[in-house]
């Protein structure tokens, strides 16, 4: 799937057409730079989804949970702080990533070797204000 689009009144379709073309994946793996919009796309998800809880970036946290709007349990990570993989495990983080829940991940390249062996690649890049968004089924 690719998506080019320059504006966030666009975000919605784009998020639309994301969880149309992968209705049953769970796990949504996020690659970017700094500021190309990966939170902002993951917020738009969440807000899809009937997430009414406020939407973050868990930089700090590394893990924020939500409930969808089918009850359910969303996890959003942010990776950026983390300063070695023992971080993660000290999370739990295989309780996360294999509960078949919801689970979106930010600078993902911190944790790659960690993560399951299927999910969603989702590639957000920017340049002069437009966005390309490529995802794909990553089957390891």
């Amino acid at each position: 799937m690719k998506r080019i689009f320059d504006s966030l009144e666009q975000l919605p379709q784009v998020v639309s057409d994301l969880l149309k073309e992968f209705p049953e994946e769970r796990f949504f793996a996020f690659f970017g730079k700094m500021g190309v919009g990966k939170t902002t796309l993951i917020k738009e998800i969440c807000a899809q989804l009937g997430v009414t809880d406020i939407v973050c970036s868990p930089t700090f946290a590394i893990v924020n949970e939500y409930t969808s709007g089918m009850g359910e349990p969303v996890y959003h990570f942010d990776f950026y702080r983390l300063k070695s993989l023992d971080e993660a495990y000290d999370i739990g983080y295989e309780e996360y990533f294999y509960s078949g829940d919801y689970c979106f991940t930010e600078w993902t390249e911190k944790i790659e070797q960690l993560l399951p062996l299927h999910y969603v690649r989702v590639e957000i890049e920017e340049e002069n204000g437009i966005r390309t968004l490529i995802a794909k089924i990553i089957n390891d």
